[in-house]
């Protein structure tokens, strides 16, 4: 496969975003995979099942994002901000969101797969829509289960995270990342 062996060598046969060594695929990028090695990076199998599997996200793996998103391949950018933007909840990502620069070309094929863009839009119990940063406040005490605590009606949650499932969101209350019902929130 010679896409493969570009990639390989590209990369010294390492995941091109964690560096990892093992379980190594190629993975085009869509919308623009075009079968080129321009459109396609080199993944480990951990990689891979997250960016397939966002409820999957294990957010301390993508500390690694801090070193491989200055590659000078706009197609590991492309993915580096994909996966930054989903962990938008994450100060630490967000700050690395900042520093990221993308031409005017990659930046368009970074949003055009954005699941918060394509999906549903994410409402809150009154209507509004939310986006990945907003604030909200809790209408309802919520029993949070695994966690041992009750989140308590007023609670205010800062810099949420969308899902790919519109009915949910992903915040920090008391210090825990939790996914949240939209249907019992509110924007702030």
């Amino acid at each position: 496969m010679l896409i493969e062996k570009i990639l390989k060598d590209r990369s010294n046969s390492k995941c091109e975003l964690c560096t990892s060594d093992v379980g190594l695929t190629v993975y085009e990028i869509p919308p623009s995979a075009d079968g080129s090695a321009d459109h396609a990076i080199l993944l480990c199998s951990k990689c891979r099942a997250q960016i397939e599997d966002p409820s999957t996200i294990e957010v301390n793996h993508w500390h690694c994002l801090n070193d491989t998103m200055w590659s000078e391949f706009p197609a590991v950018q492309v993915m580096a901000w994909r996966v930054l933007n989903k962990l938008g909840a994450e100060s630490w990502a967000q700050d690395l969101l900042e520093q990221l620069y993308l031409d005017d070309d990659n930046l368009t094929w970074a949003k055009a797969m954005d699941h918060s863009e394509n999906a549903a839009p994410t409402l809150d119990s009154n209507g509004a829509k939310l986006q990945n940063g907003d604030t909200v406040t809790l209408i309802k005490d919520l029993n949070v289960k695994g966690a041992g605590f009750t989140a308590k009606r007023g609670t205010v949650v800062r810099k949420i995270s969308l899902t790919d499932d519109p009915r949910h969101i992903e915040g920090k209350v008391n210090g825990t990342q939790i996914v949240l019902v939209t249907a019992y929130l509110k924007k702030a």
